[in-house]
């Protein structure tokens, strides 16, 4: 074990103090710098002090400036008094309020008094001119004598409620020393005296008045009479005949018209996808709820519409009168029946659509009206609002009839509303029935999202494409990923699910395309949702048909075509990803899969040759955009046309795998009969020719084969359209060339393969030119001459400085602008520091007090304790 550390004692303690004390206290540790001589202009740093003095004045100057400013950061209610010199230490009081007054005088002063020398000075009390409160001058309005009617002076009011005591103790400036030697008057002298003198001026009042409005008459009257000499109008048989006034141009009509427009108006907040995924689940869950209310047979009965109570505000826009023409509304084998079948409107399948749609048109007509109705048409306008007033007016007795019939129908009890219920005329029993069995018809309106692909697959089974489609947009709206948790997975899930079934769908008999085609908007929506899962799934299905497609080829040396589900899927990656890139994680795998079929897949039959010129089309649109070179699409294109060549030895061509120069299969497109060009028609071929040709008769096969040696020529057009410029592109079509223009029987063709015959023809050309290949050089390349380096001579050694003025001046700036940024980051250093340290103080402060809160509460808590313990063992005993 080590020794115990030793203990400090007194002494130290005391030789520490005595040290920390006597550097105060000692001259010889005062820091000082010494300068030599003030230079102007330039900072002192030659600062005299005890050792960490500096310091101590930059920490007192931040307290003083930025921990003042942290304090009040983000704070508003601070006083700031801005008048002039109130901050000013070295101004005397009265010194300010002379500056203070003269600013008042500028400030009040105008322009045009300044020549004004002579003018005394006008003084104000409270905005008001003294010498107009001198002259006591208030104006009493005493023309109309309603006002003061009923009222009583000041003198009778003190007399009637103040005791009168005031009215014996109140006397006249105006009165005589003799009247004050008399006898005080009564109380009754005095209300006496009131009386009269409120009467006489009273009628001091009157007269005034008469003879104002006298005065006013009569000034009236010599107006009108000389009102004459005034006004000179010349009569209409003497006004000459004013000029008819100009046309106005196109432009000021147009001018006028854009000033009558309707201008914008305000439109809703755009909703975000989560609102409007709210608002459609919402609308579906409605929609779905009705369904079932009419499945069960509750359908509301027709009656008689009450009209709502209409406020003073309501302007009451769409008010029509009521008439006996109204249209009522029912259900019938799911759509809407008006007027029991005589109009009819189709129902949309998501509900309430159509009838928006329906508005929406009747409001455009609306505003077609308006805007063709004019300016002129404005009184017009007013009488139909006066009209429909009227109509309102008339109406207002139904209204409070009703609305009171309401309320007493609401009052009733049970058995009253039992016995209104039996007295309406309600649906025939037939009638539910067509309504319950309409309603069971109709697709629901809410979905849960599959768990597997044969809950999928029950689903859609049995509906038609367009109701296979809705169903599938019902499932993503009532299971939206911002609805639930769990949502986003589901439909993750339903992405894969809906590729398979579109497979299945391809590989059924016959193939179901229209329903593919149906279902693709719904797949490509799922993909833009979630396209990190639909890269995934689309990966694996590409994975394994390339696995089982390399299977093959090791056990029976040879793999089919990809079937039309594949195919499908092709072309469902060209639709969902983009084929432009460089390298994607789907798009690549896709174009790795299309090269690998059209290489390793023999062409044995007619059926190949369509899976084959399928694969060719899609890899024209999978490179359209990148115009990547596709050397698999130009050999197969190559191997096609061979094969519609009779002669068995071709000179100036070799097709690649998987065609032969020579076999069973090379003549698998050449014409039995050359007559049957004379009766083809061109047409399109169809997909389902991947499986089986329906082509039975020679005539047909034959008419078959023109159809695909069309389609196969379109494509090497399409492809020397896209290659054009590459720099080797008359030797990449030099082969075709030398096909199209020796061996290809085209004499015996239609005039359309004729005519794309020539165009290719045209578009290569005969002689292709020759290119060196490309090889490494047998000899090192020359370097370049290196240019001999600029060298400047260094006289002062250790320093970095130009040869010209400009240059000196420039490393001296860039010197002494390093110099001031370095400064600038330590002292924003020092600052965050500083505010580090002053929150952390802050915290330990908050912190310490809280301590102390919950120790006094504590020992608090401990005595009441002690208290109550010492209580209860005092009862005890």
């Amino acid at each position: 074990m080590g020794k115990p550390p030793k203990k400090k004692s007194l002494a130290d303690k005391v030789r520490k103090t005595k040290t920390s004390s006597q550097i105060k206290n000692n001259p010889f540790e005062v820091k000082i710098n010494r300068k030599k001589f003030d230079v102007l202009g330039r900072k002192s740093k030659h600062d005299v002090g005890l050792p960490g003095v500096s310091r101590s004045k930059a920490i007192n100057k931040r307290k003083d400036t930025l921990l003042k400013e942290f304090r009040l950061k983000n704070k508003a209610n601070k006083f700031v008094d801005r008048r002039f010199g109130e901050y000013d230490t070295k101004m005397a009081p009265e010194d300010k309020i002379l500056q203070r007054f003269a600013l008042e005088r500028q400030r009040t002063q105008a322009k045009k008094d300044i020549y004004n020398l002579n003018e005394e000075e006008e003084l104000t009390h409270y905005g008001q001119s003294l010498a107009e409160i001198e002259k006591l001058t208030d104006v009493v309005d005493s023309d109309s004598d309603s006002d003061e009617k009923g009222l009583l002076s000041a003198e009778l009011t003190a007399s009637n409620f103040g005791g009168g005591g005031g009215l014996l103790r109140k006397k006249k400036p105006g009165e005589n020393d003799e009247d004050e030697s008399q006898k005080p008057k009564s109380r009754q002298e005095l209300i006496e005296e009131l009386i009269l003198r409120s009467k006489q001026e009273k009628r001091e009042r009157q007269t005034q008045k008469e003879e104002a409005q006298e005065l006013t008459e009569k000034l009236d009257q010599e107006w009108k009479s000389i009102q004459s000499l005034l006004v000179h109008k010349t009569p209409k048989a003497e006004r000459k005949e004013e000029p008819e006034k100009p046309k106005l141009d196109e432009y000021d009509v147009m001018v006028r018209e854009l000033g009558f427009e309707m201008k914008a108006q305000p439109s809703e907040k755009l909703k975000t996808p989560e609102e409007l995924a709210r608002e459609e689940r919402e609308r579906l869950q409605k929609l779905e709820a009705d369904r079932l209310k009419r499945m069960l047979g509750d359908v509301e009965e027709n009656s008689t519409q009450k009209q709502s109570h209409l406020s003073a505000d309501d302007l009451n826009d769409g008010f029509i009168l009521d008439s006996d023409d109204r249209k009522t509304l029912s259900y019938q084998d799911g759509k809407w029946n008006v007027d029991g079948g005589e109009e009819e409107g189709q129902e949309d399948e998501e509900g309430e659509e159509g009838a928006g749609e329906e508005e929406e048109e009747e409001d455009e007509d609306e505003e077609g009206e308006d805007d063709g109705s004019g300016v002129d048409d404005g009184d017009d306008e007013d009488d139909d609002d006066d009209d429909e007033d009227e109509g309102e007016g008339g109406h207002s007795d139904l209204d409070s009839d009703q609305a009171s019939g309401a309320e007493d129908e609401d009052e009733e009890g049970d058995e009253g509303e039992e016995e209104a219920a039996k007295a309406k005329p309600g649906l025939s029993e037939e009638e539910r029935r067509a309504v319950q069995e309409a309603a069971k018809a109709e697709l629901p309106y809410t979905f849960a999202a599959p768990e597997s692909f044969g809950e999928l697959k029950a689903l859609l089974d049995g509906h038609s494409a367009e109701k296979q489609c809705i169903i599938v947009e019902r499932i993503q709206k009532c299971n939206h990923p911002s609805l639930a948790a769990g949502n986003k997975a589901k439909l993750e899930k339903l992405f894969g699910f809906l590729l398979e079934y579109v497979g299945e769908l391809a590989m059924r008999t016959p193939p179901e395309l229209t329903t593919v085609n149906t279902l693709i908007p719904q797949v490509y929506a799922l993909c833009q949702l979630f396209p990190a899962a639909a890269s995934k799934v689309m990966q694996s299905l590409l994975s394994d048909s390339a696995h089982s497609m390399e299977e093959s080829i090791e056990v029976k040396g040879r793999a089919a075509f990809p079937g039309l589900d594949m195919l499908i899927y092709l072309k469902i990656v060209a639709l969902l990803f983009p084929t432009s890139d460089f390298r994607h994680p789907v798009t690549t795998p896709a174009f790795v899969y299309i090269s690998q079929a059209l290489t390793k897949c023999p062409v044995t039959s007619l059926e190949s040759v369509s899976a084959g010129l399928v694969l060719c089309c899609l890899a024209v649109e999978f490179v359209s955009l990148s115009q990547r070179f596709f050397p698999e699409l130009i050999n197969f294109l190559l191997g096609l046309l061979h094969l519609a060549v009779p002669a068995d030895t071709c000179t100036g061509y070799w097709v690649v795998p998987p065609f032969k120069q020579q076999g069973k299969a090379s003549k698998l497109l050449l014409l039995s009969d050359a007559e049957a060009s004379k009766s083809w028609s061109r047409k399109a071929i169809p997909l389902t020719s991947v499986h089986r040709v329906t082509a039975s008769t020679d005539l047909e096969k034959d008419h078959y084969r023109l159809s695909v040696l069309h389609t196969c020529l379109d494509l090497v057009k399409r492809c020397t359209l896209l290659y054009r410029d590459l720099p080797s592109f008359d030797q990449i079509f030099q082969p075709i060339r030398t096909l199209l223009a020796k061996h290809l029987p085209v004499q015996s063709y239609p005039s359309s393969l004729q005519e794309l015959h020539r165009e290719i023809l045209e578009a290569v050309p005969e002689t292709s030119s020759q290119h060196a290949p490309l090889v490494f050089d047998k000899k090192k390349p020359i370097p370049l001459k290196l240019l001999e380096p600029k060298i400047v001579q260094v006289l002062d050694y250790g320093k970095k400085r130009g040869n010209t003025k400009e240059e000196r001046e420039q490393e001296r700036l860039k010197h002494k602008y390093k110099k001031e940024f370095k400064g600038a980051l330590r002292e924003l250093r020092k600052d965050t520091r500083f505010l580090a340290q002053a929150k952390l103080s802050d915290i330990m402060s908050r912190d310490a007090e809280r301590k102390r809160k919950v120790k006094e509460l504590y020992g608090s808590l401990a005595t009441q304790e002690g208290e109550w313990k010492a209580l209860k063992k005092k009862k005890r005993k």
